[in-house]
């Protein structure tokens, strides 16, 4: 059986464990937390080891799961004849730090959840997201290795160089990341904006709620194409407030169809689910029923209750790939459901 290490016990390296373990992987981990380590043994993620070392001997595969410092720490000190690679969201600090000794396929699971730690963890965290692999120093047989392990766990591997990466998520992942922190601090402290918040203000600011520890040196790593992302938006927002306050609504209706077109052609990062609950006993166990038989990856759950008291809407957001065996879960428990547009 091939084994994998995984140095970094957290929410991503915990779901890969699991993930590989479903495919058949030995996986043993090492965290300097003892209990992020404990529980990821516990949620048989890993075994656990006692050192970095103990972990990678006789590995196949070394994941570096760990906060970016973290992982350039363990590069400049590994010393392994297995395939390395890593998950960090920032990848020309990675790339440039590799010592020349090692195979390696820099890697950025484009997954995660809001809840940090392995008690968080799934094995199907991965299933349809893209999964980015960089070629900068990877070998065609290494990268072909890393296409097949990503495929193995349901993820896309799509190949770009670190470069390309970095900027790419510089607009896509740290720019709405920031936008988020700041229109939560817009409307923060006051108890009026507090009880209308609707659901597209808890849509644009669900990132906000992921954990900030790692935030700080990722987004100092990619400074440069975070700082040209900010200047665009910025210069987007001037742009629309100069045709509000001159009354170009015509330029405001433009702005606005193109970007509901171009919205439409994004393939979404997840999918909604709208089911309509009855002011009945047990609703709620049999929606978990229907997820239970589903097996689908549960990214958001969100609850409407009627106006005037009385059952509501749920809407459950998945990857867009596990709506139809949800949907057809949600109807054997009898439930009335709609995709969300």
């Amino acid at each position: 059986m091939p084994q994998a290490a995984i140095i970094g016990t957290g929410l991503i390296g915990a779901s890969i464990g699991l993930a590989l373990r479903e495919q058949g992987w030995v996986t043993r981990g090492w965290d300097p937390s003892v209990e992020a380590l404990a529980v990821a043994s516990e949620r048989a993620a890993v075994d656990p080891a006692a050192s970095i070392q103990s972990a990678i001997d006789g590995a196949d595969l070394v994941i570096l799961s760990g906060p970016l410092s973290a992982n350039l720490a363990t590069l400049g000190h590994l010393d392994t004849n297995a395939l390395v690679t890593d998950v960090t969201s920032v990848k020309q600090s990675i790339v440039s730090g590799v010592p020349s000794r090692l195979r390696f396929v820099g890697g950025h699971p484009m997954a995660g959840r809001e809840h940090a730690g392995p008690a968080a963890a799934s094995g199907s965290l991965f299933r349809g997201a893209a999964w980015i692999l960089c070629d900068d120093q990877a070998s065609i047989d290494d990268l072909a290795t890393m296409r097949n392990v990503v495929a193995s766990v349901g993820a896309n591997p799509v190949v770009m160089s670190a470069d390309h990466h970095d900027r790419i998520v510089a607009a896509i992942s740290h720019l709405p990341h920031l936008l988020a922190v700041a229109l939560v601090a817009l409307v923060a402290g006051n108890p009026d904006n507090d009880d209308l918040v609707s659901g597209s203000f808890r849509d644009l600011t669900r990132v906000a709620s992921a954990e900030s520890a790692w935030w700080p040196e990722v987004l100092a790593a990619n400074s440069e194409f975070v700082g040209e992302a900010l200047d665009s938006l910025i210069e987007n927002l001037k742009a629309l407030r100069a045709d509000i306050d001159s009354g170009n609504l015509d330029a405001v209706a433009q702005s606005l169809d193109r970007a509901r077109t171009r919205r439409a052609e994004m393939a979404p990062p997840v999918a909604g689910v709208e089911v309509i609950l009855s002011d009945r006993p047990g609703e709620i166990g049999l929606v978990s029923q229907a997820l239970r038989t589903s097996r689908v990856d549960v990214r958001d759950l969100q609850l409407r209750h009627a106006v005037h008291g009385g059952g509501g809407i749920l809407t459950i957001s998945v990857r867009p790939g596990e709506v139809e065996p949800l949907k057809a879960a949600l109807a054997r428990e009898g439930f009335q459901v709609e995709e969300q547009a």
